[in-house]
């Protein structure tokens, strides 16, 4: 049912982050074959208005509960932001979170694999866990000073939780490479902090409103564009499958196979913001002012001002865009999953009695709005139990390949309905049950599965091709 009222940005982040902060992760112990952990930071802030009056330096920091009852946080112009990354010289197949040097052969859909073109991508900062490292919420934070010079051990940020840890694999799945863990910060101050990035590197606020256009339509009352915001990443599919310097190898696979697509969010960023990481502006510069002024403080921080967003005819002025996508926009998907308001459950049975087992059953699960799915996921809500495995899982350009995957695909199907039950119930074997792991592991054999038979096919016609040919040249 239709909302009469919708949310506003900040309630639904109120929501997340109160859910995180509750929640414990699933926590994916690494096996003793492949220790190998890296972890990534998703920081968040809120910017005021620009007529908000300077919060003193001394004043004390409030909590989580008391942030979201501050006069500024709760203004209509208050902007929720998220920080990105765009990091120039990795190609494609690098797109995902992580210093260049530390994840310079991560792909896009969480596997690894050799770099390609040189290009530009947008991640969130981290990297691996280092010798010494006391654990993966250190990890991020000195990979997030390294990276950027953002010190997230100040008083200023507040370490809200930890979303669910995710395996990095090697293409197709075949192998554990490491587990990948985000951590969620938010600021709690509306002063402007100084960043350092490193070469190459450039920092993005994006506005969550953006992205909550594109995911929650239903909740913020923006249906129209919904639609507009998504796109997608081809990758060569070639690439992924054959040795790097096998060039025959690879013209042949790439005209049998043909090439991956993954779904990506656009993100509008106007020309007037997007500053290159290295004109960052002077520590100087930003401590003199407490709060942002109009329209200046926020530029020099290369984020986004506290207006309302360019519509109609002025949202195609002065922009240029960047695609989220791949691993980056698995874990923000799983964010934004946090936002979708909780549902309660009427019992038709009475007042007195519990919901049954097929009253649950008869229940919507909530989920994001996401215009795709899967290849083999029709009609199944991989979208309300993983819409990080939906943004990740890719669709091949040949549609014999997706049918193939469709066919092999019986057990994939099975995990992803034993996983929608399991959350329906509630149960404990949401959190215990490894469901992500079995669900990409069975996806991406039925893949393999499907590229044998394809690769077969593909031989068996060529030869009958050649047979006809020789028969009707030589009779």
């Amino acid at each position: 049912m239709a909302q009469e009222k919708p949310d506003s940005v900040v309630r639904l982040l109120s929501c997340a982050l109160h859910r995180i902060r509750t929640t414990p992760p699933r926590v994916i112990a690494s096996p003793a074959t492949q220790p190998r952990r890296a972890a990534v930071a998703i920081i968040i802030r809120v910017v005021p208005p620009p007529n908000t009056i300077p919060v003193a330096a001394d004043t004390p920091l409030p909590t989580l509960n008391q942030f979201f009852e501050l006069d500024w946080v709760k203004d209509p112009l208050a902007c929720p932001e998220f920080l990105l990354l765009r990091r120039d010289g990795a190609g494609p197949s690098d797109a995902v979170p992580g210093r260049a040097s530390a994840f310079q052969n991560f792909t896009g859909d969480g596997t690894w694999k050799s770099s390609g073109k040189a290009g530009a991508h947008v991640a969130f900062p981290g990297g691996r866990t280092e010798e010494g490292d006391e654990g993966g919420l250190y990890t991020a934070m000195r990979q997030t000073w390294e990276e950027i010079g953002l010190d997230l051990a100040e008083r200023d940020f507040l370490c809200i939780g930890q979303l669910d840890d995710r395996e990095i694999t090697t293409s197709l799945g075949k192998r554990l490479l490491m587990i990948l863990s985000p951590f969620v910060f938010l600021q709690l101050t509306p002063n402007p902090l100084p960043t350092d990035p490193t070469d190459g590197t450039t920092i993005h606020w994006v506005p969550l409103a953006t992205l909550a256009s594109a995911v929650l339509p239903g909740h913020i009352g923006d249906k129209m564009n919904a639609k507009s915001r998504w796109s997608s990443v081809t990758v060569d599919a070639a690439s992924r499958l054959t040795p790097r310097r096998a060039a025959i190898l690879k013209i042949l696979v790439r005209v049998l196979i043909g090439s991956m697509q993954f779904p990506a969010i656009l993100l509008d960023l106007p020309e007037s913001d997007a500053i290159s990481g290295s004109s960052t502006g002077s520590p100087a510069a930003l401590q003199n002012s407490r709060s942002y002024p109009p329209l200046t403080q926020d530029k020099l921080e290369k984020g986004f001002t506290a207006t309302k967003p360019l519509s109609g005819k002025n949202r195609n002025k002065s922009r240029h865009q960047l695609k989220l996508w791949g691993l980056s926009l698995g874990m923000t998907l799983d964010l934004m999953a946090t936002m979708i308001p909780p549902t309660s459950l009427p019992s038709p049975a009475g007042l007195n009695k519990q919901p049954t087992s097929q009253d649950l059953h008869k229940v919507a699960l909530p989920s994001l709005h996401l215009p795709f799915h899967p290849v083999g996921g029709e009609g199944m809500r991989i979208d309300a139990v993983a819409p990080s495995l939906a943004s990740v899982f890719p669709r091949f350009s040949y549609p014999d390949v997706n049918f193939w995957i469709w066919v092999f695909g019986k057990r994939y199907r099975e995990v992803v309905r034993g996983w929608e039950a399991s959350v329906r119930d509630g149960g404990s074997n949401v959190r215990r049950v490894n469901w992500s792991g079995t669900a990409l592991n069975t996806f991406y054999a039925a893949v393999r599965k499907a590229l044998l038979v394809v690769l077969l096919l593909r031989a068996v016609g060529v030869l009958v091709g050649l047979v006809f040919a020789g028969w009707w040249v030589f009779a």
